[in-house]
């Protein structure tokens, strides 16, 4: 009785003929049954829209110190192409661009054999810099976003707001050390640089957890999340979100 009426409720949702008299429902198969739940629930969440006009930009820095190329669709779908001298960075931008659906190519080239620290903190500036332009005035945007990302024995929480003014808090300890020839110092680094160039407040939390390669990737993983959600174009916005009319 349960299953023929959910079945004739979703069937509602998405506009199946119902007889007047239904024989008993069958159950549905598993990948019918999620089809209509995916169906139902974009029916009932509120209307989040693409941009008539995809969100992109390209930054090039060239330094004595770093030659690099971001290219960056805000409006994506995940694709990468990530090529830096440092492997652990790479994997890094790659679960960036992967888990905030955002579409990412950096070229870089830097005076590693010195430090990697110049390196890391000029790409940050570069996908920074490249959501400062792409978002261009915010119009319709969601402005804030945040997540709470578990990986395996790590927690981490990320908020974000693209106010236009940069201020970064960082509740963070990492074991001292390196995870592969990457030193963890570079981590607050990257971060406090991508701040400064996006102009967002940042608010990066993580409450427990022992691996350092874990944390790392929570960190930028959970960061992912939040700007996606904050980039978000929501249909009830009209204009810019503030009060103050500009950000």
């Amino acid at each position: 009785m349960i299953e023929g009426f959910w079945n004739g409720f979703l069937g509602q949702l998405v506009h199946l003929p119902q007889k007047s008299n239904p024989e008993p429902a069958p159950i549905c198969k598993p990948y019918a049954q999620a089809q209509c739940l995916t169906l139902a629930t974009k029916s009932l969440s509120f209307a989040l829209k693409m941009p008539k006009k995809l969100r992109k930009a390209k930054v090039v820095r060239d330094t004595s110190e770093t030659q690099i190329t971001t290219e960056l669709t805000v409006d994506g779908s995940g694709q990468f192409n990530i090529e830096t001298p440092i492997p652990f960075l790479n994997h890094m931008l790659e679960a960036f661009a992967k888990h905030g659906l955002f579409d990412l190519k950096v070229q870089a080239k830097g005076d590693v054999e010195i430090d990697f620290h110049h390196t890391v903190e000029d790409v940050a500036i570069t996908i920074g810099e490249a959501f400062k332009q792409a978002i261009g005035d915010k119009a319709g945007m969601v402005r804030y976003g945040a997540s709470t990302l578990p990986m395996d024995e790590v927690l981490t929480t990320c908020a974000v707001d693209f106010c236009g003014r940069p201020a970064m808090v960082y509740h963070v300890k990492i074991p001292r050390g390196r995870i592969g020839d990457f030193d963890v110092e570079l981590v607050p680094e990257w971060f406090q640089a991508f701040t400064n160039a996006s102009l967002i407040n940042l608010h990066m939390n993580v409450w427990y957890g022992r691996n350092r390669h874990h944390i790392v990737e929570s960190m930028f993983k959970s960061l992912a999340k939040a700007v996606d959600m904050a980039t978000q174009i929501d249909e009830r916005i009209k204009g810019v979100p503030s009060t103050k009319g500009q950000l």
